[in-house]
């Protein structure tokens, strides 16, 4: 006997089929059982299996449950003044110079008590759940020794013991230099200590690092992803934000999970992420908050057939976003994505950039039965609202939530 049968709806699996990018199931039912989705199907094909539950959803439409697969979720204070500063014309490189930027939230998160930033970490977090999101990813980074990145890594881990949801954790290993520090020191002690002693406590699943001028360089990005790989960690890399490093061909180099925001993208880092499977992760509230001019090379990621992603990047400073329906809004207006590629990219693309689309992005027998039910006409609709509330139904793990 099923536990649960999901009835009268429309499903979009995201099982791509010829003509069909969504896999879409019209008046369709989805069985579930010990937390896993065990059938799916026409609804006439379903009809008569016994169940202990049966919903039915009078016409709705069912997608996986959202995946934000880049956040900085984890952090003390806020960074609202920079945003009047922005406003007056201070670029983001002269607001991290100045002593903004993420300086300025790695001094308010060390000042943060640990009951202060899981609550205010619980807040964003039920925000994104709101969305429909039922996997977040969540990175640490402000913190500058082993004790502060545990830290914020151990609250991601309480988080994801509290709520329903699945979280995947980061270990941003290089993100800022701190103010006045000696650089190789810095450098040494973040590769050599913190990352071993992450490794070791299993509070990350990847690593990840800022490669830009007003970041690390790619020697020292080439080191953190030797380590990381000494240490069975996968990958992944903020990469082409603000100018052209190389960061996406050394991404792809060490086979990163997902290269991130790539403005600067040219068409070596593009052939080089296709041929590595590595997935391009576009971030546009960050585009959007720093009124960036150079936009990510789309049709570049689709000549070469990369896989493209779509997340919120919140974070205190640059994209203070907590609502994945927005991000896929800006993906089309301001990236030029499809509804169609919007959609896949909070689902089944963002599974594959954390490495879990075995598990979850999509709806198949075998897979998580974590799910959205939507109120909505068309599957359009997700991409084109400004504000819309979030699904009528989040299940998580085949229970509502």
């Amino acid at each position: 006997m099923w536990d649960r049968l999901l009835t009268d709806c429309h499903v979009a699996t995201m099982v791509p089929r010829p003509g069909d990018p969504l896999g879409l199931i019209m008046n369709a039912a989805v069985a579930i059982a010990d937390g896993k989705i065990v059938r799916i199907g026409k609804r006439t094909e379903l009809a008569g299996y016994r169940s202990a539950e049966v919903v039915p959803l009078g016409g709705a439409w069912v997608t996986p449950g959202l995946i934000d697969c880049h956040t900085h979720l984890v952090f003390g204070g806020t960074r609202a003044e920079e945003h009047a500063l922005r406003r007056a014309g201070a670029s983001y490189e002269e607001i991290a110079a100045a002593g903004g930027g993420i300086a300025s939230t790695v001094a308010m998160t060390q000042a943060a008590s640990a009951g202060e930033l899981l609550e205010s970490g619980r807040r964003r977090l039920r925000a994104l759940m709101a969305g429909g999101c039922t996997t977040v990813e969540i990175k640490s980074g402000y913190g500058y020794d082993a004790a502060s990145e545990i830290r914020l890594l151990n609250t991601v881990r309480a988080l994801g013991r509290d709520e329903p949801v699945r979280l995947m954790p980061t270990l941003l290993a290089l993100h800022a230099l701190p103010q006045g520090a000696d650089r190789d020191a810095f450098v040494d002690t973040m590769i050599d200590e913190t990352l071993p002693a992450v490794a070791r406590l299993g509070l990350a699943t990847a690593v990840d690092g800022f490669c830009e001028s007003i970041g690390f360089s790619l020697a020292e990005i080439e080191r953190l992803f030797e380590a990381a790989e000494n240490n069975s960690l996968r990958v992944k890399l903020h990469a082409e934000q603000l100018s052209n490093r190389g960061g996406a061909r050394l991404a792809a180099r060490f086979g990163a999970l997902s290269a991130d925001h790539l403005e600067h993208l040219d068409s070596e880092g593009a052939d080089a992420m296709a041929r590595a499977d590595t997935v391009a992760v576009l971030l546009p509230g960050a585009f959007y908050c720093l009124q960036e001019t150079v936009r990510p090379p789309v049709q570049l990621l689709r000549d070469h057939g990369v896989t493209m992603a779509v997340a919120t990047d919140c974070n205190p400073g640059t994209s203070p976003l907590l609502n994945p329906q927005l991000a896929m809004n800006m993906a089309c207006t301001l990236f030029g994505l499809t509804p169609e590629e919007a959609l896949a990219g909070t689902t089944v693309n963002a599974a594959r950039a954390l490495g879990i689309d075995g598990e979850v992005g999509t709806l198949a027998p075998g897979k998580q039965a974590d799910l959205c039910v939507w109120r909505i006409e068309s599957l359009a609709e997700l991409a084109y609202w400004i504000g819309l509330p979030g699904p009528e139904r989040r299940i998580f793990g085949g229970q509502d939530c």
